[in-house]
């Protein structure tokens, strides 16, 4: 399990899982923790156990789509319809908001003095669409946080020397494919005469915060793609395991 090295409360606690550690095999192992990606149901079920055993907490997981939407998580909604969102945040003690991925990039935030927690789950589709300035709106609008004040980490996703896309990403974000912009997109070599590029996700992410008042971000440097004895890679696999981000928090 990673841990972030971030600025948030003590009573705030998060980790991202690793591949390591699980009962799932084959291209699932070992511990995959999505029940969308053809692994056996058991394993999947027992990994998902395994992880709430250790952390100590019960786990809210969801339905996600590459979306915007932001849902807020209590102890009383916990046994109703799984959301369908790709964030979610929660004041609750005791309660874990999660989100699954395997190249995409899992966020996790923190209001500054530890009483609200979120994280979402941002992929291409997701920050182009907002997810995280939703995210941002809803956690200071449900609490009245500033959110200069939030503490927000980013977590491993698909690196900037590994994201290869196409115009389309470029357009959906507003760039110019004819105006260099080595920070977000690089070119890259042409592939069946498409023009590609590299694409900087934590940056695009780091964008997104920035514009909505975030000045406390963390994280961002671990590649999924890279790293194959840690992490689930769908980019570099196509058949694999998800891991978990997960964050909550303890009353104080």
């Amino acid at each position: 399990m990673l841990r972030p090295d971030w600025a948030a409360p003590d009573n705030v606690h998060a980790l991202v899982s690793t591949r390591l550690g699980g009962v799932s095999t084959g291209a699932w192992a070992s511990l995959n923790l999505s029940q969308h990606v053809g692994d056996d149901a058991q394993a999947v079920a027992e990994n998902r156990r395994l992880v709430e055993r250790a952390i100590g907490t019960p786990i809210v997981w969801m339905n996600l789509v590459h979306g915007a939407q932001v849902v807020r998580v209590t102890h009383l909604n916990l046994q109703q319809t799984r959301p369908v969102a790709d964030a979610a945040w929660t004041t609750d003690p005791g309660l874990a908001c999660s989100v699954t991925a395997a190249d995409c990039l899992p966020v996790f935030f923190s209001a500054g003095d530890g009483s609200a927690v979120g994280v979402a789950h941002a992929g291409w589709r997701g920050l182009a669409a907002g997810i995280l300035q939703n995210t941002v709106a809803a956690i200071c609008g449900g609490t009245g946080a500033p959110p200069q004040d939030l503490q927000v980490w980013l977590g491993p996703c698909i690196g900037p020397l590994r994201f290869e896309v196409g115009g389309d990403v470029l357009a959906a974000f507003g760039a110019d494919a004819m105006q260099p912009d080595p920070r977000r997109f690089v070119p890259s070599a042409q592939r069946h005469g498409s023009a590609r590029w590299l694409a900087n996700l934590p940056q695009l992410a780091c964008d997104a915060l920035h514009a909505s008042g975030v000045r406390h971000i963390s994280g961002g440097a671990l590649c999924t793609v890279q790293d194959d004895s840690r992490f689930f890679s769908y980019r570099r696999d196509g058949v694999t395991g998800r891991m978990l981000a997960a964050i909550w928090r303890r009353a104080v």
